[in-house]
């Protein structure tokens, strides 16, 4: 899995747990906002009306009774504890007892009237508590119905991603009449599109590839009867060479055509090590060095395989190695190894800026020219790291010198 992947199911959940701490604050504030009111109603506003009913009583010498659980002093006979009170209602804790308490005064002097067996409190903590394990579980089905309402979207999407990736030849949903349905058969038809494209390539590469291979092989006849024909004659036995290389070379790069015209599961691979198919490679084009000032070396490395189609690999290298060592006219032309990559390095005159481009950017409108053909070796290799899943890099200066590079991902 991707490093940034962000699950949709998880964002789903993310969003209902949202949702609930969201709701769940606005129901807490309203419930402090309702139950304080309560309290004021409940408790104050009865302690007020207690006391104006008692002051005037008690200040007309009538007796003065109380609700239970409810008293009313007056002057000296107010507790010491709950004197100097300042006017209003008061929560007070007398040896650990929880009083509310009305302070007051009227003509004849100071007077509270003390509420002794107020349950309020307790119903309010009930309330607060019953509040709070309502919060835990309306988060805890939120996230519950956030799982589920997540499973019920993303495994239909995952299992038609895992259908796309499979390859497989129905789609599942495209029976669906919702938008699930809409994607999957717009995917079904998108990829039968592609499927036919892909088909109509092949063909047209591999019957073009038949076609050449034939000619190729008169042609490469024919120069090997002429090289045998010039020995002794040097300005005719050069170019006769010449003819059977390339077309040898033509051959080689039409197999490789015909190869990449297969789909990948036809084709049979084994493990390689890189280390003996370099040094293969490098003694194979040691010949096409010739009299140039030119040093065709393997610089060794750490050696590792890579599990591949021996055809496709020794055609992607040796396409590397030829290109590098028919443009540098001196110097040296290195092959290495640093696991998982290969890299060909070359002191050459460098890539034109429209090879690099081509190579860069498939789309790129630029056109090759002349000399600029050495891109086309490169642009099939890059076609065949492309087959094996592995990663084509081309670095080269303005000044001189190129350095191309393969990293496999899977090996």
């Amino acid at each position: 899995m991707p490093q940034h992947f962000h699950s949709l199911g998880r964002r789903i959940v993310r969003a209902y747990l949202l949702f609930s701490l969201g709701t769940c604050i606005l129901f807490a504030i309203a419930a402090v906002i309702v139950v304080e009111g309560i309290e004021s109603r409940l408790v104050d506003e009865r302690l007020k009306d207690i006391a104006a009913w008692a002051s005037p009583r008690h200040a007309g010498k009538l007796p003065v009774e109380m609700p239970a659980g409810v008293s009313f002093n007056h002057g000296q006979s107010i507790p010491q504890s709950l004197r100097d009170l300042p006017s209003g209602v008061h929560d007070v804790t007398v040896d650990g007892i929880g009083l509310h308490v009305f302070a007051g005064r009227d003509a004849t002097g100071p007077f509270v009237v003390v509420d002794h067996a107020s349950d309020y409190e307790d119903v309010e903590l009930a309330v607060y508590s019953l509040l709070l394990v309502g919060l835990f579980v309306f988060i805890a089905m939120s996230l519950l119905l956030g799982h589920f309402v997540g499973q019920r979207v993303v495994g239909p999407i995952a299992e038609l991603s895992a259908a796309v990736k499979e390859r497989r030849a129905e789609l599942p949903l495209q029976n669906n009449k919702d938008e699930l349905g809409i994607l999957a058969r717009a995917f079904a038809n998108h990829t039968a599109e592609l499927q036919v494209f892909l088909e109509r390539e092949r063909s047209f590469t591999g019957d073009v590839s038949h076609e050449l291979r034939t000619p190729l092989t008169v042609i490469a006849g024919a120069g090997e009867i002429l090289v045998e024909a010039t020995y002794g004659q040097p300005h005719l036995h050069a170019p006769a060479e010449r003819i059977v290389r390339a077309a040898k070379d033509a051959s080689d790069s039409v197999e490789v055509l015909l190869l990449l015209a297969r789909s990948p599961d036809l084709i049979e691979s084994e493990p390689l090590s890189m280390a003996q198919l370099a040094r293969e490679e490098v003694a194979r084009y040691q010949g096409l060095i010739g009299a140039k000032p030119i040093v065709l070396t393997f610089s060794g490395g750490e050696d590792f395989f890579v599990h591949a189609p021996v055809r496709l690999l020794s055609a992607a290298i040796g396409n590397l190695i030829r290109n590098a060592c028919l443009y540098t006219d001196e110097g040296q032309v290195t092959v290495r190894l640093d696991a998982p990559t290969i890299s060909v390095s070359d002191t050459g005159r460098g890539l034109p800026d429209a090879v690099l481009s081509m190579l860069n950017n498939p789309a790129a409108s630029a056109k090759m020219r002349g000399s600029e053909g050495t891109g086309l070796g490169l642009a099939l290799v890059k076609r065949i790291c492309q087959f094996m899943h592995a990663e084509f890099l081309v670095n080269s200066a303005a000044e001189g010198g190129t350095c191309c590079y393969i990293r496999f991902t899977e090996i």
